[in-house]
This record gives C-alpha cells, sequence and structure tokens, in this order.
C-alpha cells in the first residue's frame, strides 16, 4: 500500500511554501545524481502555487537542471489551451516560465478543442499513452520523484472526488471526469495506482478550511469518501501542511506548539 505518512508541520502558509521549495530542489538534485531525468507531478491550487513562486525566488533553484526534469500533471481542467482555468497557466506564470525547462520534457495534458476536440476520453487515453512510454519497461507509468498534490476541503486530491466514479477506478492511469462537483464539470486526472506509482508523494496543504479533510485522510477514512487518504508513494509519503491544516489532527499524530 505504499510508504505510511509523514507528517511536518510549518508555522505559516509562507513558511510552508519555502520549505517545500527547498526539499524539492533537494530531491530533484538528488534524483539527477543518478538518473538522466528527475520526474516531477504538478497540480493547481493555492499553496503550490505558492510553493512554485518560493522556487522562483529561492537561490538554491539553480542548482537543478532544470533541462533534465520531465515534468508532468496530476490532473488538468478540460478546457481550452488559453483558458485561465488551466493547472498549466498558473503553473507557468509562477516558475517554468522563469527556467530553462526543456520544452520536450514537459507533458501537459491535451487542451479541449485541440487535438482530441471534445473527447476527453480520447484526451485521457493520450496522456496514458504517454505516461507508459516515459515509464520503465513492464511499467506504465513513471516513478516520480515527487508527486505535488493539494487537498480540497471535501478530500479531493487531483480531480479524484468523494463518492465519485474516478475513486473506483483500478485499471486505467488516467481518467476523464465528468460532472465534477467543483467547477468545470470536465477534467482529466492521474488514478489513485498512478499516483501511487511515485516514488514520494507529497500533500502540501494550508488553511482552515482544509483542516478537517486532513484529519479524516490521515485519521484512518477510507479514499472513496476522502480521496487524498488514497495516494501513497512507493518510499515516502509527506503531509506537508501549515498549522491552520493541521489544527484538527489528534494529538498522537500532531501537538500543536503552545507558544
Amino acid at each position: 500500500m505504499g510508504a505510511p505518512p509523514e507528517i511536518v508541520v510549518a508555522s505559516s502558509p509562507a513558511q510552508l511554501a519555502d520549505d517545500v521549495a527547498a526539499r524539492l530542489v533537494t530531491t530533484l538534485v538528488s534524483a539527477q545524481s543518478v538518473r538522466a531525468l528527475a520526474f516531477l507531478g504538478v497540480t493547481g491550487g493555492g499553496i503550490l502555487e505558492q510553493t512554485m513562486a518560493a522556487l522562483k525566488r529561492n537561490p538554491a533553484r539553480d542548482a537543478v537542471d532544470w533541462r533534465r526534469v520531465s515534468l508532468w500533471w496530476g490532473d488538468e481542467r478540460f478546457v481550452p489551451a488559453d483558458s485561465p482555468d488551466r493547472n498549466d497557466r498558473p503553473a507557468f506564470a509562477a516558475l517554468f516560465d522563469a527556467l530553462p525547462v526543456e520544452p520536450a520534457n514537459v507533458h501537459r495534458m491535451p487542451a479541449a478543442g485541440a487535438e482530441y476536440g471534445d473527447d476527453a476520453e480520447a484526451a485521457a487515453e493520450a496522456y496514458a499513452a504517454e505516461l507508459a512510454a516515459a515509464a520503465d519497461p513492464d511499467e506504465d507509468v513513471p516513478h516520480f520523484d515527487a508527486m505535488l498534490l493539494g487537498v480540497g476541503p471535501d478530500g479531493h486530491c487531483a480531480s479524484l472526488f468523494p463518492e465519485h466514479p474516478g475513486v473506483y477506478e483500478e485499471q486505467a492511469s488516467v481518467i476523464a471526469v465528468h460532472n465534477s462537483p467543483k467547477p468545470p464539470p470536465t477534467r482529466l486526472s492521474l488514478t489513485f495506482r498512478a499516483l501511487g506509482a511515485a516514488n514520494e508523494v507529497w500533500f502540501v496543504v494550508s488553511g482552515t478550511s482544509k483542516a478537517q479533510a486532513v484529519a479524516m485522510a490521515l485519521g484512518g477514512a477510507g479514499r472513496v469518501q476522502v480521496p487524498a487518504a488514497g495516494p501513497h508513494g512507493r518510499h515516502r509519503t509527506l503531509w506537508l501542511l501549515d498549522r491552520q491544516a493541521a489544527a484538527q489532527l489528534p494529538a498522537n499524530l500532531y501537538r500543536a506548539p503552545t507558544a
């Protein structure tokens, strides 16, 4: 079932973003010391955009050879490429536009109205094929060195929503999501199986509105009801929180500072 979760709590959202950015530099440099490519998976969300902005400011970012980073998305809104609803646009604005990433190593999820038109299933199958082409022999998903995930107040992660069809998917690596409870209604998402192929899964979560979902995910809830309880990295599962997001954790998992 993957690695048990480890919890690390920062004092504020800004400190959390700085800490995750620094951790990401270390992880990518370490991966590049043993392999030609480091594999990074990202998703959208406010704290993840703050993390990317923190990495852009961090002078240590240049320790990473960004030309040797293979960049993927854990989920994407199936809207036109120029839509402000896309996850990839803020990621590039916050960070990747400033880095010498190699275009061939950037794997954006397909956009609506492009090569696959409005056929989200075909777009999902195409992204699954792209993942498989980058994976080790006999596997169909690369072992991401870090897969960064946010958590919604309802406990969703990527575009896997509570009791929605995607949480029951066992076979595919990428799915089309229809009638999403959060707009826009059509999305593409990696599945639990694909997310769990990562060497390390990092949940990066900030704010009081996420505290209950964090407590449920770490407190033994099932992944159908609380999808964030599902993904576990092969080697490490990190919950990187600020104090507000950690506020409802039981004392056996986290004891808040009294000062």
